[in-house]
């Protein structure tokens, strides 16, 4: 197709053939680099929420490129029937990083945490009677399967397609004495995200995270954490469990791991990790050497480029220069840690902020009608961050 014209043309073909679950902004990009996008037109914008939290070493970079190159000129896909390569020093690597014992390969986060559930509920069958139980939090979002949808505690997800999986407790976010009452003996595991992204970036407390593990250990249920959004060094650490110091049993990740390419991880140590068995989970695609390779790649460039140190110093940068809008702008409460950065605004016209952020050139989110979400990549620089942070100030300035 020609580039002029292409962008209305792609939206009929969308309109005719896509079934309509996305509300596009009406943007065509065409190439990436670091933190920038271009448009067909050439245009360039900062990007600050990074594919949503999967291009955390930025668009192509070319150590994931190169690997990607070379691997596709070798195998792309043979099944789990057999070995390749890159899936095995994948799981040596990313276990070793993220403080786990072994891996479950997926596709997606829904995926990696629709594992971390039936492991879950098989450790929990264990028991004489049964434990099947599961305790979630009020904001969490796991992914849209039907196991996962079931503990996204969120009605504007679950009612469409209610019945859901039964056997979900849940309670409301950093309520500490809910949480001890709604962990009992029938409970084969709590999930949660140490910090809520799609909700609008809301840290679970110290004191929450704790108890959920000390429950947990009382009644002998998983302590499962869902770090899809937080992994992979977006707060400034691999996980962030490595921060607040409590170890959840099950881990999951995707999103940043594969650099661009869909990739999911459920990882387990201690006894979790044994339970699942031959013939108890599967996937086709899962762990497939291309996006094994990419994701081997990330990892070796956050590690090798100091991008885990460059995430706490720019998310640090990122946090103050908002706060000191405050003076002029209606900027409320400012939550987050490293790249994952949520922020409020007085009045509730933070999807207007999005839409003409983008005419500006930056590209945020809106997770609500008053929070902006960024999920910048963990290599920006500083020279980026001002010139996005200006561009999105402009926008607000506009629609405020």
């Amino acid at each position: 197709m020609e580039s002029d014209g292409l962008l209305e043309r792609l939206k009929a073909i969308d309109e005719r053939c896509v079934m309509p679950t996305y509300a596009r902004q009406p943007v065509l990009f065409v190439k990436g680099c670091g933190a920038r996008l271009w448009d067909e037109h050439g245009r360039n914008y900062i990007d600050l929420l990074g594919g949503i939290a999967v291009d955390a070493v930025g668009h192509c970079h070319p150590r994931v490129v190169r690997a990607v190159q070379e691997q596709a000129e070798q195998l792309l896909h043979v099944s789990n029937l057999f070995y390749t390569e890159p899936q095995f020093r994948l799981a040596e690597k990313l276990t070793t990083v993220a403080g786990m014992e072994k891996v479950f390969f997926c596709n997606s986060g829904a995926e990696a945490n629709e594992c971390a559930l039936k492991i879950a509920r098989k450790w929990g069958k264990r028991k004489e009677p049964p434990a099947v139980e599961i305790v979630a939090v009020e904001g969490a979002f796991h992914g849209r399967l039907f196991g996962t949808l079931s503990v996204t505690a969120q009605a504007k997800y679950q009612k469409p397609f209610e019945p859901l999986v039964p056997g979900v407790r849940v309670v409301p976010r950093n309520d500490v004495s809910a949480l001890r009452e709604a962990v009992t003996e029938n409970t084969c595991a709590v999930i949660l995200e140490p910090i809520q992204g799609e909700s609008g970036i809301h840290p679970l407390s110290a004191e929450f995270l704790r108890a959920a593990r000390e429950r947990c250990d009382e009644v002998g249920a998983l302590l499962l954490f869902d770090e899809v959004q937080t992994g992979m060094g977006r707060t400034g650490t691999w996980f962030l469990w490595q921060q607040v110091g409590v170890k959840p049993d099950v881990l999951t990740a995707a999103k940043a791991l594969g650099g661009g390419l869909p990739i999911g991880a459920c990882m387990a140590h201690g006894a979790a990790a044994n339970v699942l068995e031959k013939g108890d989970h599967g996937s086709t695609f899962a762990g497939g050497p291309l996006a094994a390779a990419a994701a081997l790649a990330t990892i070796e460039a956050i590690e090798e480029e100091g991008m885990l140190h460059n995430a706490q110093v720019m998310g640090e940068y990122l946090r103050q220069q908002i706060a000191s809008w405050r003076e002029h702008l209606p900027v409320t409460d400012i939550r987050g840690k490293g790249m994952m950065i949520g922020f409020d605004l007085a009045v509730p016209l933070a999807r207007e902020v999005v839409r003409i952020a983008l005419h500006e050139g930056v590209v945020v989110n809106a997770t609500g009608e008053q929070t902006l979400r960024l999920l910048p990549p963990l290599n920006l620089t500083q020279e980026e961050a001002d010139e996005g942070l200006r561009r999105l100030r402009v926008a607000i300035e506009k629609v405020v």
